[in-house]
């Protein structure tokens, strides 16, 4: 009966880690899902659900593409390899996708922001890359308001029936 408990804090499929402030940061223009380069003990605490990516930016650095600034926790489960919360983690993309986004951030001063780390199908993780700009103060407050006015007219919607 334990062992059952155990495996149900793990995540399997779904959403490991979300930055879900980023959409309201940057405006997205287009979304890349790249796999990961993980070790063992990573790819369990990602199970678990603990990573976070809210200082989280990804980048080229000699010819390859690595997510920087994600923080993956170490595994407690009484794993021998440890590794940095920290480290940059090579994300695995087409050359030519590489070249593609390598050059809208240096032309266009786009960035490019993780927007969540998922478990596919087949249980690898990938993480789902944004392409976008930084909003200004103006453009955030236009953002609030139009939700807020989704959300009354919802509410508005359901009383009427």
């Amino acid at each position: 009966m334990a062992d059952r408990r155990k495996k149900s804090l793990l995540i399997s499929h779904g959403v490991a880690a979300q930055n879900r402030k980023a959409r309201f940061d940057y405006a997205i223009k287009e979304t890349v899902e790249a796999g990961m380069v993980l070790k063992g003990a990573e790819v369990k605490s990602l199970r678990q659900g603990r990573a976070t990516l809210t200082e989280a930016w990804a980048g080229e650095r000699d010819g390859e593409m690595f997510l920087f600034n994600a923080y993956i926790p170490e595994y407690q489960g009484g794993v021998l390899s440890r590794f940095e919360p920290r480290a940059p983690r090579k994300l695995l993309l087409k050359h030519k996708e590489i070249v593609r986004l390598a050059g809208a951030v240096a032309r266009a001063g786009a960035t490019l922001v993780p927007l969540d780390i998922h478990f596919n199908d087949q249980g690898r993780a990938k993480v789902l890359l944004g392409l976008g700009e930084g909003r200004n103060k103006a453009d955030k407050r236009h953002a609030i308001a139009a939700r807020d006015w989704q959300r009354d007219k919802a509410r508005l919607m359901r009383e009427k029936g």
